[in-house]
């Protein structure tokens, strides 16, 4: 019997979750999920190491690297062939304790987008 899968810690959901460009092919969408976002954003746009993102979200390193990587490889499928893309599903929680508890980029991001902090689930 396969191990579960612990549920990844996310700071807040994002604000926007659906991206399309003007002209959108007839493909169906890439769907990206809440924690894959969350890796993105963290490594790519807030700057922390695969292991400080690791840790903020409560996994392993090494799940974060596949994790990045699945992420990443959807984002490059919707720009090069000009797919609408969608966040949503996952595993995982929305972060209640940002302080202490939590890394550097929780605790900017939701002090810049003020969002609740509610302990929800995306079923």
């Amino acid at each position: 019997m396969p191990r579960p899968q612990k549920k990844r810690y996310v700071c807040c959901m994002p604000q926007n979750k659906e991206f399309a460009p003007m002209h959108t092919s007839c493909e169906a969408p890439v769907t990206l999920t809440v924690d894959e976002y969350e890796t993105i954003r963290l490594i790519d746009l807030e700057g922390v190491t695969q292991e400080e993102c690791a840790v903020q979200m409560h996994v392993s390193r090494t799940t974060i690297q596949g994790i990045y990587n699945s992420a990443r490889k959807k984002i490059a499928d919707a720009l090069v062939h000009g797919k609408r893309f969608m966040i949503s599903g996952g595993d995982y929680i929305v972060c209640q304790h940002y302080a202490a508890q939590c890394g550097r980029g929780c605790h900017r991001h939701c002090h810049k987008h003020q969002c609740s902090m509610n302990h929800t689930e995306d079923q």
